[in-house]
């Protein structure tokens, strides 16, 4: 069963267009979503939360079409955003009660241990804090409502490999159950390679794929090559090429299955490799 659904999500917002986006979250999954800057991603999250209202497209909630005005529904959705959205003279405590009070869910015990985890100080004003320390914040908030689903826009910017991995760990045990979700947008991909089960690229606005994070990891190669190869490479399957000085570098979706079948070299290509081919380079 899918806990998120969007079908056609689009949004013109005048010198950019989200366009006709759908993807399937299923539960007890972490989906990844990247792109470049202005991509899209932010817009997106904002339009499934009806933060901004989609021109066209739909939203569906555990098979349910998403009503962003009932409250019963909303407080099962984790948000973090990745600027600071308390009022930077609150502290940690005073947050904690701003959410006991919106939140039937509210668990301060959890609240609390979070605080400790990161250790984030219950009683300092919020405009002391470093970026990594409200990022840290806001993601404590997000985790001590009993959401089922987390929308988390760059939530490890800021934040310090080792600050990072844990996330990532908190993250892979909140969807062990297998009825909880995320959906994580980040431009850090080597997160994306430990914790998500499957990435969704948007580009210009527009969906590019989504695919299981095990395919991106061990079928997609790259072929560094001269002339000669690089125009039978081409001709394969979803292949995309950039020109560089001396030779071609030519990204292969399949590219596993051509091992030992083509003269140049092939490498696994990393996340920010295939972003950055997709990004730049050319296509049939």
């Amino acid at each position: 069963m899918d806990i998120l659904e969007i079908s056609d999500l689009t949004k013109d917002l005048g010198r950019f267009r989200l366009s006709d986006v759908s993807l399937h979250i299923p539960q007890g999954c972490i989906m990844g979503l990247i792109g470049e800057n202005g991509a899209g991603k932010s817009t997106l999250i904002k339009a499934i939360l009806g933060l901004i209202q989609p021109d066209a497209g739909e939203v569906f909630y555990c098979d349910k079409k998403l009503d962003t005005n009932d409250k019963t529904v909303m407080e099962q959705i984790g948000v973090c955003f990745d600027s600071m959205h308390f009022h930077e003279q609150m502290t940690p405590e005073w947050v904690g009660r701003i959410h006991a009070k919106l939140y039937p869910n509210w668990d301060a015990d959890c609240y609390e241990k979070f605080l400790q985890r990161f250790d984030l100080p219950m009683k300092s004003q919020i405009k002391g804090f470093s970026k990594g320390m409200q990022m840290k914040l806001n993601l404590a908030a997000a985790f001590s409502h009993h959401a089922r689903l987390l929308l988390l826009d760059e939530p490890t910017a800021g934040l310090d490999p080792v600050v990072r991995d844990e996330l990532m760990d908190i993250f892979l045990d909140f969807v062990q159950d297998e009825t909880h979700s995320i959906l994580l947008s980040t431009h850090i991909t080597a997160d994306l390679e430990k914790a998500a089960d499957y990435v969704t690229f948007l580009h210009n606005g527009s969906l590019l794929f989504t695919r299981p994070t095990y395919e991106l990891q061990y079928q997609f190669r790259i072929a560094r090559c001269g002339e000669q190869e690089f125009h039978r490479l081409k001709t394969e399957k979803g292949a995309v090429w950039r020109k560089q000085d001396y030779s071609y570098e030519v990204l292969l979706p399949e590219g596993a299955a051509l091992e030992g079948k083509v003269s140049c070299q092939l490498d696994r290509a990393s996340i920010d490799e295939i972003m950055l081919m997709y990004v730049k380079g050319e296509q049939s």
